[in-house]
């Protein structure tokens, strides 16, 4: 997951920097959500059918396929058509490796320990991805330059995609969770009937799509208005944004605890829709009062970032809401964060050329709050 966070903190201002238009880096990153969504979902019921260990090697493997595509035939020669192909058909990547892992842990976890095992899932996720990944890249961009360092991610993926599944070549539950013979098609079938079967658990990806929808946004966003309004280089936004997510790594473990105490529902309203909510608009509104400081701007970020951890006790929610379809349920939960990755886009797109950046922060609060108000709908059962 470092490397795929490498490029997430610098891709979109490096690629204006480069003569695309923000509309073309809005689109760019749009359509790369959509297909990350579409796996997201897959990752389910392709684990069901073939096994969590079968789909991370695919996902492994379509990431670096088309990494290897998309820097060579798409940023190289600056060939928009070409680059917008190949990321979206590296969308399909790194979610089946990842959401096929969840799954892994899901069905090899005790229902007593899930809400924990799903921290530190989290934890693992959000220390490569923005966090370790926006630190390699502030570190590699002075010493091997932009491209450099794209290439350097690659080299992250594969290594540390092949040593995680060696590491875990015999461990109990990477073979296919259904007991019977199901074609693929069955499979993604249920997984899409489980939303009208069972209609909690769309409330539950909804949820989940609101989840890190600010944080794809604010790969797009952030970056300008940090450099541009509130004065960092590029080198001190990256070293923001690392610290923004070593407050989420404290968010997603501490809120596997505060679950225990307050149960996982009231965590995921009360830290995460409230809380995320006044983490934007502190990110938003304190750092302008006090332009170029980076210590008042690290503080207002840890606590957004601790507070977007606050959702991590879906991923044991749901599961323990529906415990006769867990891959079902962790499906449309994937589905919801792959969503994530292109709602956060589209918000930006819709909202900035009619109100700025000031009205996306405010549509991002709304989303917040109303998704801590679906949470309540979820009945949590007793363990």
């Amino acid at each position: 997951m470092i490397g795929d966070g490498v490029e997430l903190g610098y891709l979109a201002p490096y690629l204006e920097g480069k003569g695309l238009g923000q509309g073309q880096v809005a689109l760019l990153f749009t359509v790369y959500g959509i297909t990350v969504a579409i796996s997201s979902w897959l990752s389910g019921p392709m684990s069901q059918v073939y096994g969590p260990r079968k789909v991370m090697w695919a996902g492994l493997a379509i990431w670096g396929v088309l990494e290897v595509a998309f820097l060579t035939l798409g940023i190289s020669t600056l060939n928009y058509p070409l680059m917008l192909v190949t990321y979206a058909l590296r969308g399909f990547g790194y979610p089946l490796f990842a959401y096929g892992f969840l799954v892994w842990i899901a069905a090899a976890t005790p229902a007593k320990r899930l809400g924990m095992a799903a921290s530190w899932f989290w934890f693992a996720y959000a220390a490569g991805l923005p966090t370790l990944g926006s630190l390699t890249a502030s570190i590699a961009i002075p010493a091997i330059g932009t491209m450099g360092t794209l290439w350097l991610s690659l080299v992250l993926v594969v290594v540390g995609g092949a040593l995680s599944l060696m590491a875990m070549a015999k461990t109990k539950g990477g073979e296919p969770l259904t007991k019977t013979a199901e074609s693929p098609f069955a499979a993604m079938g249920r997984s899409i009937s489980i939303m009208w079967r069972e209609p909690i658990s769309t409330v539950g990806g909804l949820v989940r799509t609101v989840n890190t929808s600010s944080q794809y946004a604010f790969f797009i966003v952030l970056p300008g208005f940090f450099m541009t309004t509130i004065g960092f280089s590029l080198e001190e936004w990256l070293r923001l944004l690392t610290i923004m997510f070593l407050g989420n790594l404290v968010g997603n473990l501490a809120s596997g605890y505060i679950g225990k105490k307050i149960g996982l529902r009231n965590t995921i309203a009360l830290m995460g829709a409230i809380g995320t909510s006044l983490g934007i608009l502190a990110v938003f509104y304190v750092p302008q009062m006090a332009p170029g400081n980076f210590a008042i701007a690290s503080l207002v970020a840890i606590f957004y970032g601790i507070m977007l951890g606050g959702y991590v006790p879906l991923s044991a929610l749901m599961p323990m809401v529906l415990p006769h379809d867990k891959a079902g349920a962790l499906a449309v939960v994937s589905l919801g964060a792959g969503a994530a990755t292109w709602v956060g886009p589209i918000v930006v797109a819709a909202m900035r050329p009619l109100f700025g950046l000031e009205g996306v922060m405010w549509a991002f609060v709304v989303l917040y709050l109303l998704s801590g108000a679906l949470i309540m709908l979820v009945r949590e059962p007793k363990v």
